[in-house]
Protein backbone atom coordinates (compact mmCIF):
# COMPACT_ATOMS: atom_id res chain seq x y z
CA UNK A 1 0.00 0.00 0.00
CA UNK A 2 2.94 2.24 -0.71
CA UNK A 3 0.81 4.78 -2.59
CA UNK A 4 -1.49 5.40 0.38
CA UNK A 5 -0.20 7.07 3.51
CA UNK A 6 -1.76 5.50 6.59
CA UNK A 7 -1.72 7.05 10.05
CA UNK A 8 -2.81 5.25 13.21
CA UNK A 9 -4.22 7.92 15.53
CA UNK A 10 -3.02 6.15 18.67
CA UNK A 11 0.06 5.73 20.82
CA UNK A 12 -1.07 2.25 21.94
CA UNK A 13 1.68 -0.32 21.42
CA UNK A 14 -1.03 -3.03 21.36
CA UNK A 15 -2.81 -1.34 18.44
CA UNK A 16 0.48 -0.83 16.57
CA UNK A 17 1.32 -4.54 16.81
CA UNK A 18 -2.19 -5.48 15.60
CA UNK A 19 -2.14 -3.11 12.64
CA UNK A 20 1.30 -4.36 11.62
CA UNK A 21 -0.23 -7.86 11.26
CA UNK A 22 -2.07 -6.63 8.16
CA UNK A 23 1.22 -5.98 6.37
CA UNK A 24 0.55 -2.25 6.06
CA UNK A 25 3.14 0.47 6.36
CA UNK A 26 1.85 3.15 8.71
CA UNK A 27 2.84 6.04 10.92
CA UNK A 28 1.48 6.83 14.35
CA UNK A 29 0.35 10.14 15.78
CA UNK A 30 -1.09 10.66 19.22
CA UNK A 31 -4.09 13.00 19.10
CA UNK A 32 -4.57 15.20 22.12
CA UNK A 33 -8.30 14.97 22.84
CA UNK A 34 -10.43 15.19 25.96
CA UNK A 35 -11.53 11.65 26.80
CA UNK A 36 -13.92 12.61 29.61
CA UNK A 37 -17.24 10.77 29.25
CA UNK A 38 -20.39 12.86 28.97
CA UNK A 39 -22.99 12.43 31.70
CA UNK A 40 -25.22 9.40 30.96
CA UNK A 41 -23.11 8.50 27.89
CA UNK A 42 -23.14 4.77 27.16
CA UNK A 43 -19.92 2.87 26.56
CA UNK A 44 -20.79 2.40 22.86
CA UNK A 45 -21.51 6.11 22.32
CA UNK A 46 -18.35 7.08 24.20
CA UNK A 47 -16.00 4.90 22.11
CA UNK A 48 -17.67 6.00 18.87
CA UNK A 49 -17.22 9.66 19.80
CA UNK A 50 -13.62 9.25 20.96
CA UNK A 51 -12.55 7.13 17.95
CA UNK A 52 -14.06 9.77 15.66
CA UNK A 53 -12.49 12.68 17.56
CA UNK A 54 -9.05 11.04 17.46
CA UNK A 55 -9.29 10.42 13.71
CA UNK A 56 -10.61 13.94 12.99
CA UNK A 57 -7.86 15.59 15.03
CA UNK A 58 -5.11 13.78 13.10
CA UNK A 59 -6.92 14.27 9.76
CA UNK A 60 -6.81 18.08 10.19
CA UNK A 61 -3.07 18.13 9.46
CA UNK A 62 -2.90 15.13 7.12
CA UNK A 63 -5.39 15.78 4.36
CA UNK A 64 -4.62 12.91 1.98
CA UNK A 65 -3.74 10.18 4.46
CA UNK A 66 -6.00 7.35 5.58
CA UNK A 67 -6.53 7.95 9.29
CA UNK A 68 -7.42 5.13 11.68
CA UNK A 69 -8.86 6.17 15.04
CA UNK A 70 -9.87 3.69 17.71
CA UNK A 71 -10.97 3.69 21.32
CA UNK A 72 -12.07 0.98 23.71
CA UNK A 73 -13.80 0.68 27.05
CA UNK A 74 -15.00 -2.28 29.04
CA UNK A 75 -18.10 -2.24 31.17
CA UNK A 76 -20.05 -4.39 33.58
CA UNK A 77 -23.77 -3.83 34.10
CA UNK A 78 -23.47 -0.75 31.89
CA UNK A 79 -20.85 0.87 34.13
CA UNK A 80 -17.54 1.74 32.47
CA UNK A 81 -14.46 0.24 34.12
CA UNK A 82 -11.43 2.51 34.25
CA UNK A 83 -7.74 1.73 34.65
CA UNK A 84 -7.14 0.76 38.28
CA UNK A 85 -3.86 2.64 38.84
CA UNK A 86 -3.29 0.89 42.18
CA UNK A 87 -3.10 -2.69 43.41
CA UNK A 88 -6.00 -2.18 45.81
CA UNK A 89 -8.23 -0.89 43.04
CA UNK A 90 -7.17 -3.78 40.77
CA UNK A 91 -8.13 -6.30 43.47
CA UNK A 92 -11.49 -4.56 43.85
CA UNK A 93 -12.14 -4.61 40.09
CA UNK A 94 -11.21 -8.26 39.57
CA UNK A 95 -13.23 -9.33 42.60
CA UNK A 96 -16.23 -7.66 41.00
CA UNK A 97 -15.61 -9.33 37.63
CA UNK A 98 -15.29 -12.82 39.11
CA UNK A 99 -17.94 -15.13 37.60
CA UNK A 100 -19.42 -12.31 35.51
CA UNK A 101 -19.73 -11.17 31.90
CA UNK A 102 -17.75 -8.11 30.84
CA UNK A 103 -18.53 -6.26 27.62
CA UNK A 104 -15.87 -4.55 25.53
CA UNK A 105 -16.93 -1.83 23.13
CA UNK A 106 -14.34 -0.80 20.55
CA UNK A 107 -14.92 2.20 18.31
CA UNK A 108 -13.18 2.30 14.93
CA UNK A 109 -13.21 5.37 12.69
CA UNK A 110 -11.56 5.71 9.28
CA UNK A 111 -11.22 9.06 7.54
CA UNK A 112 -9.86 9.52 4.02
CA UNK A 113 -10.32 12.55 1.76
CA UNK A 114 -13.51 13.88 3.37
CA UNK A 115 -15.01 10.39 3.61
CA UNK A 116 -15.65 8.70 6.91
CA UNK A 117 -16.64 5.27 8.23
CA UNK A 118 -17.45 4.62 11.87
CA UNK A 119 -18.36 1.37 13.61
CA UNK A 120 -18.55 0.05 17.15
CA UNK A 121 -17.81 -3.62 17.71
CA UNK A 122 -18.79 -5.46 20.89
CA UNK A 123 -16.96 -8.37 22.44
CA UNK A 124 -18.03 -10.24 25.59
CA UNK A 125 -15.70 -11.96 28.02
CA UNK A 126 -16.97 -14.37 30.67
CA UNK A 127 -14.81 -14.53 33.78
CA UNK A 128 -14.18 -17.65 35.81
CA UNK A 129 -15.08 -17.57 39.48
CA UNK A 130 -11.81 -16.39 41.00
CA UNK A 131 -10.53 -16.93 44.53
CA UNK A 132 -8.90 -14.10 46.45
CA UNK A 133 -5.57 -15.96 46.11
CA UNK A 134 -5.91 -16.23 42.33
CA UNK A 135 -6.64 -12.52 42.06
CA UNK A 136 -3.62 -11.59 44.20
CA UNK A 137 -1.30 -13.95 42.29
CA UNK A 138 -2.50 -12.65 38.93
CA UNK A 139 -2.00 -8.99 39.87
CA UNK A 140 1.45 -9.71 41.32
CA UNK A 141 2.58 -11.55 38.19
CA UNK A 142 1.10 -9.33 35.48
CA UNK A 143 0.80 -5.91 37.21
CA UNK A 144 -2.11 -4.84 34.95
CA UNK A 145 -2.49 -1.44 36.61
CA UNK A 146 -2.56 0.45 33.29
CA UNK A 147 -5.28 -1.80 31.84
CA UNK A 148 -8.99 -1.08 32.03
CA UNK A 149 -10.63 -3.73 34.19
CA UNK A 150 -7.25 -4.79 35.63
CA UNK A 151 -6.36 -7.54 33.17
CA UNK A 152 -4.45 -8.14 29.92
CA UNK A 153 -6.28 -10.54 27.66
CA UNK A 154 -3.23 -11.09 25.46
CA UNK A 155 -1.07 -12.20 28.41
CA UNK A 156 -1.62 -14.30 31.50
CA UNK A 157 -5.13 -12.80 31.70
CA UNK A 158 -6.37 -15.66 29.51
CA UNK A 159 -6.43 -17.86 32.65
CA UNK A 160 -9.11 -15.59 34.15
CA UNK A 161 -11.68 -16.33 31.44
CA UNK A 162 -13.79 -19.34 30.56
CA UNK A 163 -15.50 -18.05 27.39
CA UNK A 164 -15.31 -15.38 24.69
CA UNK A 165 -18.26 -14.24 22.61
CA UNK A 166 -17.39 -12.00 19.68
CA UNK A 167 -16.50 -11.85 16.02
CA UNK A 168 -12.80 -11.01 16.16
CA UNK A 169 -10.45 -11.76 19.07
CA UNK A 170 -8.27 -8.81 18.00
CA UNK A 171 -11.12 -6.52 19.04
CA UNK A 172 -10.48 -7.51 22.63
CA UNK A 173 -6.86 -6.35 22.39
CA UNK A 174 -7.94 -3.03 20.91
CA UNK A 175 -8.36 -3.04 17.13
CA UNK A 176 -11.04 -4.93 15.17
CA UNK A 177 -8.90 -6.10 12.24
CA UNK A 178 -11.71 -7.94 10.42
CA UNK A 179 -13.91 -4.84 10.50
CA UNK A 180 -10.94 -2.68 9.46
CA UNK A 181 -10.36 -4.97 6.45
CA UNK A 182 -14.04 -4.61 5.51
CA UNK A 183 -13.87 -0.83 5.80
CA UNK A 184 -10.76 -0.56 3.62
CA UNK A 185 -12.47 -2.81 1.05
CA UNK A 186 -15.38 -0.33 0.99
CA UNK A 187 -12.84 2.17 -0.39
CA UNK A 188 -11.57 -0.44 -2.87
CA UNK A 189 -8.41 -1.13 -0.88
CA UNK A 190 -8.29 -4.92 -0.87
CA UNK A 191 -6.00 -6.74 1.56
CA UNK A 192 -3.54 -8.34 1.35
CA UNK A 193 -1.81 -5.81 -0.84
Amino acid sequence: MSHHRIILASSSSYRQVLLAQLGLEFETQTPDIDETPFEHETAALLVARLAENKAKRVAQDNKDAIIIGSDQVCSIDGEILGKPGSTDKAIEQLSRLSGRKVRFETGLCLIWKQRQQLIVESFDVYFRTLSVEQIHRYITQEMPLDCAGSFKSEGLGIVLFHKFDGRDPNTLIGLPLMALTDMLANWNIKLPL
